[in-house]
């Protein structure tokens, strides 16, 4: 076939050609960019928390006229109500282990702090990597569900309590093997020290569990999201969190059964319908964002093609309309109904042409404009690549019935007045 006569019908009908051009350039710069945002939306809201995810449950809890945590009577009251609470729930059937925590991965509620490998190392300085604190018990690498690859486990003799505020020496901890292997890239981190938020008192690793992600939800939390250190401490404040591991088949009753066993124990606290809530809850409000903006992204991008085909469909219905004596002209002269439906399917192979390769460079500025003003990252070729292919593919699908409505006019249609 003769592109000749394709592109002086083209000349002919600048103004359509131009607009359905600007049209897919548009869909696939803005395509290609919210796609590339789904992907990364689905694997963040995927991506493992190295806990044991299910039968797994989180009680916050506040006391009400508590003992002062300053001082050091106030923090001894605090820590025997404390252990009260954790005896009172590792006896509630159901339940497998119980332990205090102050915070869980994608809580949102976070202790952040920095470790080195080197003693009083200035505070944010290039010694220094930032780390989530997880304070807890002797039970939580159970209750967590995480996967110790090195080293040995906490044990009762391990725990100590502190005030809140309190900030005593931190003999042992046990730390993900992300920050083991930023720490100690040259091997195994178990028995080596590390020193704490520029502390001269060295900290012995006593074990590396496989993961563990920080609470931190937001996207400074990103540079850290895996650098967690366990702290075997109880921590005593005029509130208290306990993650408890029930077993399979039993969260609901369990997280029923929960706030009168609290209240029986002491009154004297407040417990509110958003203090019992299980890992699934946590990870749903965490994540809620990202699926919104996820599904969002994929309502805007149907939305886009459906109107971009549909202008395709409506341009070429209206230049059939228009050439339907010319068509009827090119069939007396021998013409096949093949013939007619491969012309316009080469002239909109010709405008989605121009299209895509203006969209190729509206995608690739929209993404720079993305990464300095979002932190986005940069749009692989990939993208750009199956996004132009998809753009030409649905290109030739909105033509075909209005191309083959065109082969289906007669010759006769040669002979009627225009």
């Amino acid at each position: 076939m003769k592109l000749h006569p394709i592109l002086a019908a083209l000349r002919k009908h600048k103004a359509g050609t131009v607009l359905i051009s600007l049209q897919i350039a548009l869909t696939l710069a803005i395509v290609c960019n919210a796609i590339f945002i789904i992907g990364q939306r689905i694997e963040r809201v995927n991506r493992p928390t190295g806990l044991n995810e299910s039968n797994l449950l989180l009680v916050t809890q506040q006391w009400v006229g508590a003992p002062n945590a300053d001082t050091a009577d106030g923090v001894e009251k605090l820590d025997a109500m404390q252990r009260e609470d954790l005896a009172a729930l590792r006896n509630l059937p159901g339940v497998v282990s119980v332990t205090p925590t102050n915070s869980l991965p994608l809580l949102n509620s976070s202790w952040t702090g920095s470790v080195s490998h080197k003693p009083g190392a200035q505070l944010g300085g290039k010694d220094n990597t930032r780390t989530a604190y997880y304070f807890i018990g002797d039970q939580a690498m159970d209750t967590f569900g995480l996967k110790l690859v090195a080293g040995r486990a906490f044990t009762a003799g391990d725990v100590q309590h502190q005030g809140f505020r309190d900030q005593p020496p931190r003999p042992i901890a046990i730390i993900t093997k992300a920050l083991a292997q930023k720490l100690f890239p040259d091997g195994s981190a178990v028995g080596k020290v590390m020193y704490s938020d520029g502390s001269n008192a060295p900290t012995t690793i006593i074990g590396v569990v496989e993961r563990m992600q920080t609470p931190a939800t937001g996207s400074w939390g990103n540079d850290f999201a895996w650098y967690s250190t366990l702290i075997p401490t109880r921590l005593d404040a005029n509130f208290a969190r306990y993650a408890v591991r029930t077993r399979p088949g039993q969260l609901d009753s369990v997280m029923r059964a929960v706030t009168p066993l609290l209240y029986k124990v002491n009154p004297l606290r407040v417990l509110d319908d958003d203090s019992v809530k299980s890992f699934g809850e946590i990870r749903a409000k965490a994540y809620r964002a990202d699926v919104g903006m996820a599904i969002l992204m994929g309502v805007i991008c149907l939305v886009l093609i459906a109107v971009t085909a549909a202008g395709i469909v409506g341009l070429t219905s209206f230049w059939v309309g228009q050439r339907h004596r010319q068509i009827g002209v090119r069939r007396a002269l021998g013409a096949r109904k093949i013939d007619i439906l491969h012309y316009f399917q080469v002239e909109n192979l010709l405008i989605a042409g121009i299209g895509v390769l203006l969209g190729i460079a509206l995608a690739i500025g929209l993404n720079l404009w993305l990464m300095t003003r979002y932190e986005m990252t940069r749009l692989p070729v990939l993208y750009v690549l199956v996004g132009v292919l998809a753009m030409l593919v649905i290109g030739q699908a909105a033509v075909f019935v209005p191309a083959r409505r065109a082969s289906n006019v007669p010759p006769v249609s040669a002979t009627r007045a225009a």
